[in-house]
């Protein structure tokens, strides 16, 4: 599990345990993460007792957090028992009362709230851009009891305190650095449009804001180079100047909101959407960083979070092929009024296909990568279908435990050469993208497509890439792709990865063809 930002406090003094409640819970032992038991009660006993800070009546505790017939008693002894094994003597009781001893147990909560009832103007930057990065997420956001009204009214109340509480801060930095550093103001501010959908003087603030950062950048580049920097070597991706990621919204025909993000100059390249992405966390991470930053260096870059996922509306109806593809349409029809490239990951390749075949005045070149002509319902073997029922089975039953295991057999299909660090990322990323139940719709649908019959039709210029070893879908289902569209250029890429990383020489190929595709 990737280490979260839980220092609270600026003092040397040792501390034993640190929990972080702002965002998933997170708890680090002697600077160590640690893995606390499985059931959501224990947890959500433990962030109680941290963030109350005072000694908590057994039976009050029973009330809150379990049901007559479940025998209260029993259970709260049982979850402080298993809580226990992993705290120590941290956490104490009596035969009356529980609590955390706060004199061994610091609590990211704490310098939050602290920092934001102060006058912020008092501050130090520095300080408040520390406490801004306390706050991984919305309150304890992973532990939502709705069978338990009492826990569930504090975790809301909290939540909605520690959001206004960030937002506050956000302003303030945002505020404060404008003038003097656009770049850092840029950050906060979009990390703020996040929080404030809608808010178009926001907004106005943040192109205003990436309009500065990206002058002063220039201004400072002493031989005129954009200064998105250029990326000749994918391990350079971390080193290139900073980019700026606008995020706006847009509806579907059915009513639903759907998240995209703009990044760099240039011809526009609309990607579409594919399995598990959310704008912001693909933004930070180890897996996607770099596709952000390598083809944002010279075009245009859209991108979108598919309906169910990220920051598009996680609650729909549909969702269909159709309705996907009338995604694909609206952000399309959003973000590139005139013609644009087309990339197509994975599912996308099979949407972005069928969108070229209905709009072909509008895509000047498809590019499709890791595609099948049709879903695995349509090409997969007997045993293959079997195993692929039994992971719908177990992503709408196990997915959205703390355990990755279950998780974890996706991750090592998508990238089986991965660094643990970033195994643990895409692990992550699934939990947080999209609910279990979503999940395996999603997985079902990407099994319901048949596109065979639209291959042939394809108008567009079409550049199409697989990795020789892909483990997810088959080199043979990527050729076949190639081999049915008029006049398709194919590559073939030396690696067993579905989502190619940074440092592979694959995916320099892959920035080398595209570029040199697009033109």
């Amino acid at each position: 599990m990737k280490s979260a930002n839980l220092e609270v406090e600026g003092d040397p003094v040792a501390t034993k345990v640190e929990v972080g409640v702002l965002g998933s819970l997170a708890v680090r032992v002697d600077d160590m993460d640690v893995e606390l038991p499985p059931s959501r009660k224990a947890r959500s006993l433990l962030a109680y007792l941290a963030v109350t800070g005072k000694p908590q009546r057994r039976e009050r505790l029973c009330e809150m957090l379990w049901d007559i017939p479940d025998d209260p008693r029993g259970a709260l002894r049982w979850n402080l028992s298993r809580l226990r094994q992993t705290l120590g003597e941290v956490l104490q009781s009596n035969r009356d009362a529980v609590w955390v001893d706060r004199e061994k147990c610091r609590v990211d909560h704490d310098r939050h709230r602290r920092v934001a009832s102060a006058d912020l103007a008092t501050i130090d930057v520095s300080e408040l851009e520390a406490v801004a990065a306390l706050y991984r997420g919305p309150f304890l956001d992973d532990l939502s009891l709705s069978r338990c009204p009492e826990y569930e009214a504090w975790r809301t109340a909290f939540a909605n305190e520690t959001e206004l509480a960030q937002i506050r801060i956000l302003r303030a930095l945002v505020d404060r650095l404008a003038e003097t550093d656009p770049g850092r103001a840029l950050a906060h501010a979009t990390t703020l449009e996040l929080m404030n959908p809608g808010d178009e003087a926001l907004a106005a603030q943040v192109e205003g804001l990436a309009l500065r950062s990206r002058q002063q950048a220039l201004a400072q580049n002493t031989d005129g180079r954009d200064s998105f920097g250029s990326l000749p070597e994918p391990a350079q991706a971390r080193a290139s100047a900073p980019l700026a990621q606008q995020i706006r919204y847009c509806r579907a025909p059915d009513g639903v909101q759907l998240a995209y993000a703009v990044t760099g100059e240039g011809y526009p390249l609309l990607k579409c959407a594919n399995w598990m992405s959310d704008l912001q966390y693909d933004w930070d991470s180890s897996v996607w960083r770099h596709w952000v930053a390598g083809l944002s260096e010279r075009n245009r870059l859209i991108r979108y979070d598919q309906r169910g996922n990220g920051l598009s509306d996680r609650v729909v109806d549909d969702l269909s092929f159709d309705a996907q593809l009338r995604d694909l349409e609206t952000v399309a029809d959003a973000a590139c009024p005139e013609r644009f490239a087309l990339l197509g990951i994975s599912a996308g390749a099979a949407l972005s296909t069928a969108f070229a075949v209905k709009h072909p005045e509008r895509v000047s070149h498809l590019i499709l990568y890791g595609g099948r002509p049709r879903g695995w319902k349509h090409s997969s073997p007997p045993e293959e279908l079997l195993r692929r029922h039994a992971m719908i089975t177990l992503i709408r039953n196990g997915w959205g435990q703390d355990n990755p295991a279950f998780r974890q057999m996706f991750t090592s299909l998508f990238i089986p050469d991965a660094t643990p660090e970033q195994m643990d990322w895409y692990n992550e990323l699934q939990r947080r993208t999209v609910s279990p139940e979503n999940a395996a719709r999603l997985h079902e649908a990407s099994g319901e497509y048949q596109i065979t019959d639209l291959l042939g039709k394809v108008a567009s210029p079409t550049l199409v890439l697989h990795s020789e070893g892909d483990f997810l879908v088959p080199f043979d289902l990527g050729r076949e792709l190639a081999i049915g569209i008029p006049d398709a250029r194919f590559v073939s890429l030396d690696s067993r990865n579905h989502i190619l990383l940074a440092d592979e020489p694959a995916f320099a190929r892959f920035l080398d063809e595209l570029r040199s595709f697009i033109g």
